[in-house]
């Protein structure tokens, strides 16, 4: 007998992916683009405590003959209801997803096996798995190349238990604070957007070779697109987006993501000019496909197929809707369970399922499923902890240090630790993040009594104190009393609950408690620094005027706590460098720094500038920057540690175009590199920017810097290699 092209492994790729398409009948071809089923209800475990399949997974598998994805097998929170001795943790989740793939191997004609799809937003999401400190943490680390280290042991992490495929959020532009998933945006500008979305695509799947490496996992990058400039910061609404602003603000990461190879991207939930991403094909095909090249998978976001009913009257045709604009995989839809009868009524034509389900099975090609459908039994990698704990150093943000209280010194002998945050890990975790073990990761509390010098004495609440560290912020913690939409969304949050998706503020404030806790304590005359451990920047116009010092961690992640008390202890310097414009009030909105360059109008009550800019950070030591000057295709500007500790800067390179063809942005950033110098070390810094018109370059340790900086004036001549994707 021959063997059929497509299990001949030396065949070309894409022969075996028509040859296996030939051969697949109109069912089976739309079974392999459903993503129908919560994978947590795929399985039970049984008194031994092993697992067994449920009637659901066999009736799924039976529908679809065999499975073209599912989502969230090793999934768990409190959406899922999964925790420690219900779900598959680190020793047994190969086992679990080996078991699925058995059945559904079974259950294929063809022998066709099913991708896993994961939810890995800052690490995998799944028990025991490695936390990183969320992506808008990463965003102030100014740090692609320590971040593609991370995302390399997040994927490594990811198929050694046996899943395939790494849902990401990259896309997504803070542009209002008051959005609960501010904390999955890398920043509020495109540029470090795009330069950190290259660098989770480069570490998750390595080279940008034809098949992927056995500890490396295709991505979905999302959300496509515009999704951060829904109207009033709440989620899931309409946006009302130009076409510039949409191909200037919100495009940028998502074309450079494309270009370093993603595997494939998630249509958004918002609108873009009056139609759902999930049925755009202006967006999905137009410019995602024909502009840019794409040959990846589209898949939809939760239930959004669905909601294109609106438009289309039912579900039927809204999965036609959406399969003709660009979509290739559902979740959780019942549209695409009707694939095959949209067919049959004419309303999509078989070519257009056809491609879809090639890129699909193109993708399970490329990841080796057809010889190897089962896990690889290799010990998860070593250094997670080492790699969340490194990001967590570089992410923390000293916003002011006017009284000169921090570092701690000699003098101070007792500090009051304040404030809930300061004991409990849970706040520094962030959305999307699975039970932990008790004990797992350090509170900014043990860790000042651990690695405070000997002689200085650290307790806990107010009392007679040398310096007051209050710890204050948001929370993403998902408590099991939570209710959620259909989607995973939080519907009603506890009270301690202020971030993550579907917990959207008003106003920016920290909450009332908090805010009265600084009062008392300030009150009291004690020099006080202010940390806050947070999911959005927060408007803290009290701790900014008055507390001595005033610093920022984002949600760090578990081992937070030991970044926190080295960089208050000065056992490391602070690093972290803003990538979102703090406000002084959620009315001032929107503040990002790259406005358009309009003569805006001040406010009578208030000051327009943000409190702090975007790229502010202190050190504990000085900096100065000479003037930037050409050197053929490159800008060079000399940096000098001024002061007398080591310490890390930023140098941000900003545009202001001159003679545009549209009105201009006030600054635009174009280049930025992180240096490390000892004091009175010199160092010349060399930024490569991409200008292609006249433009005057601004250097300096923040937007706010920069635009007071000495500019230099570069015209049309000058044009350097092609690295942005603006």
């Amino acid at each position: 007998m021959t063997t059929p092209t497509y299990r001949i492994p030396t065949a070309p790729l894409d022969d075996r992916v028509a040859d296996l398409l030939s051969r697949m009948t109109l069912r089976e071809k739309a079974g392999q683009l459903n993503q129908r089923m919560y994978g947590w209800h795929a399985y039970r475990r049984t008194p031994d405590g092993s697992f067994e399949l449920t009637d659901a997974l066999r009736a799924e598998t039976h529908r679809c003959a065999g499975l073209g994805a599912l989502y969230g097998l090793m999934r768990a929170d409190a959406w899922s209801g999964v925790g420690h001795g219900t779900g598959p943790g680190a020793d047994d989740s190969a086992e679990l997803a080996d078991l699925v793939q058995r059945h559904v191997l079974d259950s294929s004609r063809l022998g066709i096996p099913a991708l896993f799809v994961e939810e890995v937003p800052h690490g995998h999401m799944a028990l025991d798995g490695t936390v990183l400190p969320v992506n808008l943490a990463v965003g102030a680390t100014w740090d692609p190349g320590l971040f593609e280290r991370a995302a390399a042991h997040a994927a490594a992490e990811l198929r050694a238990r046996g899943g395939h495929l790494a849902l990401v959020s990259a896309l997504d532009i803070a542009r209002d604070p008051r959005w609960g998933r501010t904390e999955e945006c890398f920043a509020e500008d495109p540029y470090l957007a795009a330069r950190l979305t290259e660098a989770l695509v480069h570490g998750m799947q390595g080279d940008r070779g034809e098949f992927f490496a056995a500890d490396r996992a295709p991505v979905v990058l999302k959300h496509f697109a515009g999704q951060g400039a829904t109207v009033g910061g709440r989620n899931s609404a309409e946006s009302e987006l130009g076409l510039r602003e949409l191909h200037e603000i919100h495009l940028p990461a998502a074309r450079a993501g494309v270009r370093a190879g993603a595997a494939a991207v998630m249509a958004a939930y918002n609108e873009v000019d009056g139609m759902p991403c999930a049925g755009n094909r202006a967006l999905l095909t137009g410019i995602l496909r024909e502009s840019w090249g794409f040959d990846g998978l589209v898949m939809a976001d939760g239930l959004a197929v669905d909601r294109l009913a609106r438009i289309t009257g039912d579900t039927l045709s809204a999965g036609a809707l959406a399969l003709n604009s660009g979509v290739d995989l559902s979740l959780w839809d019942e549209g695409f369970t009707r694939l095959a009868e949209a067919v049959g009524r004419g309303l999509v034509g078989e070519s257009v399922l056809d491609a879809a389900v090639a890129r699909v099975l193109r993708l399970k090609f490329r990841l080796g499923l057809f010889e190897r459908p089962y896990t690889r039994r290799t010990p998860l990698p070593d250094g997670g902890r080492d790699l969340s704990t490194a990001l967590a150093r570089r992410c923390v943000t000293l916003l002011h240090n006017d009284a000169g209280v921090l570092p701690v010194g000699p003098e101070v002998r007792r500090i009051a630790v304040l404030g809930a945050h300061a004991s409990t890990t849970a706040h520094q975790l962030g959305d999307y993040t699975a039970p932990q073990h008790p004990g797992t990761g350090s509170t900014v509390l043990d860790a000042l009594r651990r690695l405070a010098p000997p002689g200085v004495e650290i307790h806990q609440g107010e009392g007679p104190a040398d310096l007051a560290v209050l710890v204050l912020g948001g929370s993403s913690a998902r408590t099991p009393g939570t209710e959620f939409d259909a989607n995973g969304a939080a519907r009603t949050a506890a009270p301690q609950t202020t971030c993550g998706e579907g917990v959207d503020l008003a106003g920016l404030r920290l909450p009332a408690d908090q805010r009265a806790l600084f009062e008392t304590v300030t009150a009291a005359g004690t020099p006080t620094v202010v940390v806050l451990v947070q999911g959005r920047p927060h408007a803290v116009p009290e701790p900014a005027g008055r507390a001595g010092a005033l610093l920022t961690a984002w949600y760090p992640g578990p081992w937070g706590g030991d970044a926190i008390a080295e960089v208050l202890l000065g056992r490391t310097e602070p690093a972290g460098r803003l990538p979102v414009s703090v406000p002084r009030s959620a009315a001032q909105l929107p503040v990002y720094y790259n406005h358009k360059d309009t003569e805006y109008g001040g406010y009578a009550d208030e000051s327009a500038e943000p409190l702090y800019s975007f790229g502010h950070g202190l050190s504990y030591t000085c900096f100065g920057y000479g003037e930037p000057r050409l050197s053929g295709r490159t800008v060079e500007i000399d940096v000098t540690n001024t002061g007398a500790r080591h310490g890390r800067t930023v140098v941000q390179l900003y545009i202001r175009r001159l003679r545009p063809a549209s009105w201009p942005r006030t600054l635009e950033l174009r280049a930025f590199e992180g240096v490390e110098l000892a004091p009175g070390e010199r160092r010349t810094v060399v930024l490569r920017p991409a200008v292609d018109e006249a433009v005057e370059i601004r250097v300096g340790g923040s937007a706010r810097e920069a635009l007071a900086a000495t500019p230099l004036v570069v015209d049309q001549s000058f044009t350097a290699p092609a690295e942005t994707p603006l």
